[in-house]
């Protein structure tokens, strides 16, 4: 029936599957005519698509919904759990694991060790394909079809050639991820992959504790630091029109995650805060990460835990973090004095990227959650005292609630958002 369609109705009419997924997934389950109500469109053309989106296993149909004071109740139409997504973030230290059904809920989940600086890339490819098979098929026992597969690696990414660039803590260099892994899968899965920092960000916008802020940075706290940024839409302003203090600009942006012209933006943590500090693992020196990545954490307050240090096996991040937490909660001096320090980094990063987009909220991910009830402070002052529009932007700081699977949990996201983007990317059945 659609291949017969011009053009431009296939246009109209996959903007209008995406349309109805959209409002069963904001509104939750409803009727057809509830839907065709809040959507605009006719209740005939909402029976089709939802005709449609059953035979892609993308909604499912309830029971008996009444959408209004009179008339029969007709069947609510829910998303389908059938169809699912993996995403897996492999960073310096650990590698984690998401999987969840179109819905959002959780099937799959795991964070273990993995040192990567001991690995070639071959190897660590090896491991990704054998953590990609294993949650693919984890996935499938219970019940649940993938779509596809997002990988989440802290670097440049060219996410339309499925190349990881430059991942400097990795040692990579145009390193084909996607097409390395797509070899041992089903050719009808969708492989990608992407920055950890932008899926991280995904995760925060549409799960974590501030989803659905339309001026949102995320940061990173991990060995390295990055950044993703969400816009709302509007001409770059930012959540109180003052986006760009210090330069004018006029650019719009579309109500998604702010990529940069090439994809590469979010690399934050090489901002150059220190023109004569330590070196940066990207052949730089002074760079924000210096300052404020866990590696500089554990340097100073427990050397002992030092990445690169000792042959046994690698500590899990949350390990170092918690004997950190120990020095602090025992107001161990050279421990508070080292997070004090780097709050205060912090901040100072912070009061840029604040003057830069004007965001509602900077989300802390990684380590800078876990001790955030040490690091605000210092980086709440420093960011009060640096950005130009405070107090009258009402920028904060909020931690993440999401741990260091958020990258992983963007990864599963990503595929999700683009069945909805586009739900004829699912074959129909028969």
């Amino acid at each position: 029936m659609m291949g017969t369609e011009p053009a431009d109705q296939l246009a109209v009419r996959r903007a209008n599957l995406s349309r109805t997924l959209r409002h069963i997934r904001a509104a939750g389950p409803g009727s057809r005519a509830a839907i065709a109500a809040a959507t605009g469109l006719h209740k005939t053309t909402v029976s089709s698509l939802v005709e449609e989106l059953l035979s892609r296993r993308l909604v499912r149909e309830t029971g008996l919904e009444r959408s209004g004071t009179a008339g029969r109740p007709g069947r609510g139409v829910a998303l389908s759990p059938e169809l699912g997504a993996v995403g897996i973030e492999l960073n310096v230290d650990y590698l984690a694991v998401h999987g969840c059904d179109l819905t959002g809920r959780t099937v799959v989940e795991r964070r273990v060790s993995f040192d990567a600086a001991r690995r070639d890339v071959e190897g660590c490819l090896d491991d990704l394909a054998e953590a990609a098979d294993r949650a693919l098929a984890e996935l499938v026992a219970r019940g649940v079809t993938p779509v596809g597969l997002t990988v989440a690696v802290p670097g440049l990414v060219d996410v339309a050639r499925g190349v990881v660039v430059v991942a400097p803590n990795l040692g990579w260099r145009d390193v084909p991820v996607v097409s390395r892994l797509a070899k041992g899968l089903d050719p009808a899965l969708r492989v990608g992959v992407d920055n950890d920092a932008n899926l991280a960000a995904l995760a925060e916008f549409t799960w974590g504790v501030a989803a659905g802020t339309a001026d949102l940075v995320y940061l990173t706290g991990s060995v390295g630091v990055g950044g993703g940024a969400y816009g709302d839409g509007r001409p770059l302003r930012g959540a109180g029109g003052a986006r760009g203090a210090g330069a004018g600009g006029g650019a719009t942006a579309d109500a998604r995650l702010l990529r940069g012209a090439d994809g590469f933006s979010g690399e934050i943590g090489h901002l150059p805060v220190e023109p004569v500090g330590d070196p940066c693992g990207c052949g730089r020196t002074g760079c924000w990460e210096t300052k404020v990545g866990l590696a500089e954490l554990v340097r100073r307050i427990t050397p002992e835990f030092a990445y690169g240090l000792g042959d046994g096996p690698i500590p899990d991040p949350q390990e170092r973090i918690a004997e950190v937490r120990r020095r602090l909660d025992a107001r161990d001096p050279a421990a508070v004095d080292a997070v004090t320090g780097i709050g205060r980094w912090l901040g100072h990063g912070g009061a840029i990227l604040v003057n830069l987009f004007n965001p509602r909220v900077v989300v802390l991910g990684g380590y800078f959650a876990d001790l955030a009830d040490h690091l605000l402070p210092a980086a709440q002052a420093q960011l009060t005292r640096l950005a130009m529009a405070s107090p009258a932007a009402r920028c904060h700081f909020v931690a993440s609630d999401l741990g260091f699977t958020a990258a992983a949990r963007g990864g599963a996201g990503a595929v999700i958002e683009r069945m909805i983007d586009d739900p004829t990317t699912v074959p129909a059945d028969g």
